[in-house]
């Protein structure tokens, strides 16, 4: 059994105390220690098993505007209504896209193919051109020069997963005069549920093929691809809710997204965040003794380009914006091959786009410290867009969180401080049917749980420090005053 160790990074000696009493005494202030010692990972795993028994019930999933993400709405605001909390579901707009025909003909053989979420349909009847590999590197198919010496014009161009997002991938290929992009997965399966992010960011039409057609393709020749597509507006909902007490001028938001991918269940991605943040909040409560109010947020629609979030963060105006004091994103934490991973608010990785806005790296001190003290060294994950954070960074809101991996490889070094499996997946069940509590880390959730619920309280207690973000008023608007330019 691992030994619960003292921490020591900031606040100690504080007690926690359930919200749920009736009492208006708010009791003693709580702290990080005290929070991650009253959160039970037993009723962290019972939330996944109704949320499991949500998408058994729905077809096997809990995707963005399906009965399943319905009920799991339900149960969310349910459970935070029982704790004492306000709860708010508003709803938001949402570009739902399909695919009907989605086919790739080479030399006469259908080769499996998926359209990339919000990838544009090819012309009626097909585009028939010259398949064109780009050469396999460190960057396939990020950059402008991964196409020096190759006619890209007109050309369906092949590029291997990796290093940077899809829709990076397509527009480098849109900008050297590609007709159409295939993205050859990085590892041996399908590759599904990819996304390119956002309607206006596209420009041809993007899809994916598995690693063993990806190589098979690589000797070029002509392809007819196909690819009807369509984006529909539908509605979905976040949940939201706030603690009764705190500053509302230092919100600590935190969040984790509540939708799964179609294909699955989406019990790691990512009920393992939404009931860790469940329980944090029951164990918190609603009127809790802290200096800063903390905002729970379980989002819809983040597997369809974070559709909720960017809604939220959209709908705030400046003086909104400017009273959250920091977003802490939780997606993914219970990775069956865990890694541990805090987002790399300083880009000391080199693996982002640049540093977080001003106090991400702080934060990132926050949980790496916690992460040792529990007997775990830590590695960095970078802002790569892709969950939740990303509209908030976007308009200079510092953040920060942990990440247990998903379909990138645990490397040798990884696998010798953590355990598990080198050169394989984090997560082999990421957007899969087999995204089920039967694969989920326990002991891995059960230290994120408590990494999550000792930063929260932490940080519902002072923002200040040398892990701190910038305080409420001029030092807040000067740090983001170039957010977005």
């Amino acid at each position: 059994m691992r030994k619960r160790v003292a921490f020591v990074i900031g606040l100690a000696g504080a007690l926690v105390v359930s919200g749920c009493s009736d009492s208006e005494d708010p009791g003693p202030p709580i702290d990080g220690p005290g929070l991650a010692a009253a959160i039970s990972t037993d009723a962290v795993v019972g939330d996944l098993e109704q949320l499991e028994r949500i998408a058994t019930e729905n077809g096997g999933n809990r995707a963005a505007g399906t009965p399943g993400y319905d009920a799991s709405v339900d149960y969310v605001v349910g459970q935070l209504e029982d704790a004492g909390f306000d709860v708010e579901t508003p709803e938001f707009d949402v570009e739902a896209f399909s695919a009907t025909t989605q086919t790739l003909q080479v030399a006469g053989r259908d080769i499996p193919v998926q359209a990339l979420t919000y990838s544009p349909a090819t012309p009626a009847g097909g585009l028939a051109a010259r398949l064109v590999p780009v050469p396999s590197d460190d960057t396939p198919g990020c950059e402008v020069t991964d196409y020096d010496g190759l006619d890209a014009a007109g050309a369906v161009v092949l590029v291997d997963r990796g290093s940077c997002p899809f829709v990076q991938k397509q527009q480098v290929a849109a900008e050297r005069g590609a007709a159409a992009v295939l993205v050859a997965n990085n590892e041996d399966a399908d590759l599904a549920a990819g996304t390119l992010g956002e309607r206006d960011e596209v420009r041809i039409p993007t899809a994916g093929i598995s690693k063993a057609d990806g190589a098979a393709l690589r000797q070029g020749g002509d392809v007819t691809l196909t690819l009807d597509t369509r984006i529909e507006i539908t509605k979905s909902r976040n949940v939201i809710t706030q603690t009764k007490t705190g500053s509302s001028g230092n919100v600590v938001m935190v969040g984790a997204h509540l939708d799964s991918v179609p294909e699955g269940p989406g019990i790691n991605d990512d009920g393992s965040g939404v009931a860790v943040l469940l329980e944090t909040a029951r164990r918190l409560g609603a009127k809790p003794n802290v200096d800063n109010a903390v905002r729970f947020a379980f989002w819809g629609a983040e597997e369809i380009g974070l559709q909720g979030s960017e809604a939220y963060v959209n709908g705030l105006d400046d003086a909104a914006r400017a009273d959250i004091a920091m977003y802490l994103n939780f997606d993914m934490v219970g990775s069956p091959n865990a890694g541990f991973l805090a987002y790399d608010g300083d880009n000391s990785g080199k693996a982002g786009d640049g540093p977080g806005p001003e106090g991400s790296a702080g934060i990132e001190r926050t949980f790496e410290a916690i992460l040792l003290q529990l007997g775990i060294s830590p590695d960095g994950t970078a802002f790569d867009g892709r969950s939740d954070y990303g509209p908030f960074i976007a308009v200079g809101i510092p953040a920060g969180g942990l990440f247990t991996g998903a379909d990138e490889d645990k490397t040798a070094d990884q696998a010798a401080k953590w355990g598990g499996q080198a050169d394989a997946a984090f997560d082999p069940n990421y957007h899969k049917t087999r995204d089920t509590l039967a694969n989920v880390d326990r002991q891995a959730l059960a230290i994120s749980a408590e990494a999550i619920g000792y930063g929260i309280g932490h940080y519902a207690q002072s923002i200040g420090g040398p892990n701190g973000v910038p305080a409420a008023g001029d030092a807040r608007t000067s740090a983001r005053a170039d957010a977005g330019k």
